[in-house]
């Protein structure tokens, strides 16, 4: 017998090779134990069993998560698990073997037409790759769908930049303390520093340095729901604190131990991004802005008040200096500066003589007329 009813009422299979046993799994059911078995057989011989790929998509997504969740970071798994909700239910309900390349770009085109994001479409596309390549090596199918598709560029224009001038900071901080203080206090570190949220929350009392200037050592970062990780760059970096905001700083480590965290409400609870942009009613105050534009709010900062770009490029942790220069652009460099406050000054008065030719501009010789 290849399947045997075990004592506790669940089914062995035994995949033989020749007379030889090779390998043995167990089951709750038989009809489980023998399609283990048909697909063993198959892989033995070197390919594919047509039965395995009648498979709904929807029944192998319920067997393939389990393993995710054991075995990727929860952020990953997150992804993963959207498949369920992303996937339409004709796909959902499909025969594994039958979801074609064009099924695939059709779902892509669909999430776009719904409004998803193209970064989120992306991660869909990878964690559905995922998915057909776990396919593939449990020969239900012979070739990932997915391999050869790839997710359309949107013709909108990405959510661009929006930083406070420093100003516009100093005017929403006031905002802000009249809703809450402490939150306040910290929202402008954030617009001083270029730390990202979940950096901040990451940072421990003993990341704050004095030595040789005052700075923050940025090592880690801690989203909500996520476990603690290497920041975005998997770098760490120092940022600066000005004198601005360096007392506040120094105020929110008083009174705590070195391996507590710096950022937090006035419980010592770690800050929740939701709850603060409710207390300091950021709708109203940020004026349009995302949370994150503080980080941008610091790179201009810096860079307007004359900070070396490779210095800055540091401080952001940015990898390439091409980065960094997005934010130049946006400022305007210094030749841009000064060559509007050439246009802005007073027009010269014109030799009363003018041009010898008596045409074009001054300068210009007589066969053109103007200067080349």
């Amino acid at each position: 017998m290849t399947v045997q009813k075990t004592p506790g009422g669940r089914y062995r299979a035994f995949l033989k090779s020749g007379r030889v046993v090779v390998a043995t799994k167990t089951f709750d059911t038989q009809r489980e134990a023998k399609d283990w078995l048909t697909r063993e057989r198959a892989a033995l011989a070197g390919g594919i069993d047509p039965r395995a790929g009648k498979r709904r998509v929807r029944d192998l997504l319920a067997e393939w998560l389990p393993i995710r969740k054991a075995t990727v970071a929860k952020k990953t798994y997150r992804s993963d698990e959207a498949l369920e909700r992303l996937l339409p239910t004709s796909m959902l309900n499909m025969q594994v073997a039958k979801v074609s390349d064009r099924d695939v770009a059709r779902w892509f085109e669909r999430l776009l037409t719904d409004g998803l994001a193209e970064d989120s479409v992306s991660r869909a596309r990878s964690s559905l790759s995922v998915f057909f390549t776990w396919c593939v090596r449990e020969r239900y199918i012979g070739t990932n769908p997915v391999t050869g598709v790839r997710v359309p560029k949107q013709s909108d224009e990405k959510i661009e930049m929006n930083p406070f001038t420093e100003d516009e900071l100093e005017a929403a901080y006031l905002d802000w303390r009249q809703q809450d203080e402490r939150l306040a206090d910290m929202l402008l570190v954030l617009g001083w520093t270029g730390l990202r949220w979940g950096e901040a929350r990451a940072v421990k009392v003993a990341d704050v340095m004095e030595i040789p200037t005052p700075g923050i050592l940025v090592r880690r970062s801690q989203s909500e729901g996520i476990e603690t990780k290497s920041t975005k760059g998997r770098r760490s970096r120092r940022v600066p604190l000005a004198d601005r905001v360096l007392p506040i700083v120094e105020s929110l480590a008083e009174g705590k131990k070195a391996n507590d965290p710096l950022f937090t409400t006035k419980r010592g609870g770690l800050l929740n991004r939701g709850a603060v942009v409710r207390a300091v009613k950021w709708q109203t105050t940020g004026q349009g802005r995302r949370l994150h534009d503080l980080r941008h709010t610091a790179a201009c900062l810096w860079l307007a008040r004359r900070v070396d770009p490779g210095t800055v490029q540091q401080w952001m942790g940015h990898e390439s200096i091409a980065t960094t220069n997005r934010y130049l652009h946006f400022l305007g460099s210094s030749a841009h500066i000064a060559g509007l406050d050439r246009l802005n000054e007073a027009r010269p008065e014109r030799s009363k003589k003018g041009p010898k030719t008596g045409r074009g501009y001054a300068g210009g010789t007589p066969e053109t007329g103007a200067g080349e």
